[in-house]
């Protein structure tokens, strides 16, 4: 895995949101944790600190799900991989995502497989 890659973290749950956070940095990932759409969406925007890849809770208050903060996220830049949490059993969600999507309570291990999955599916992609 290179060195500070920089995801961009969104969840809802302060107490998650930084446990993960801290799990990923201890693996040498640049983390961005926020926990609504309109801060995410501002990282986004951010083209000195542009994220590699969006890990998003789907399930989270304000209009705005993961689902569709990844939508967003593609429109701004199309190639952004995604992985997805949730805690809930949502039917069809596997239809309606682009990459991962792993149930909540998720361990550090599975995350970075996930994350780093989807950075080699993109580095083949990208040949």
């Amino acid at each position: 895995m290179p060195p500070g890659r920089h995801i961009l973290l969104v969840d809802d749950d302060p107490v998650l949101l930084s446990a993960v956070a801290e799990a990923l940095r201890g693996e040498d990932y640049r983390v961005t944790a926020v926990s609504h759409f309109n801060p995410a969406l501002a990282a986004l925007d951010d083209a000195a600190n542009k994220p590699d890849i969006l890990v998003t809770d789907i399930v989270m208050p304000g209009g705005v799900n993961g689902v569709a903060l990844a939508r967003m996220a593609r429109m701004r830049h199309p190639e952004i991989p995604a992985v997805y949490m949730t805690a809930y059993d949502i039917p069809g969600a596997e239809r309606e995502v682009f990459g991962p999507l792993l149930r909540k309570p998720v361990e550090p291990s599975q995350l970075v497989a996930a994350i780093e999955a989807e950075f080699a599916r993109l580095d083949v992609q990208n040949r």
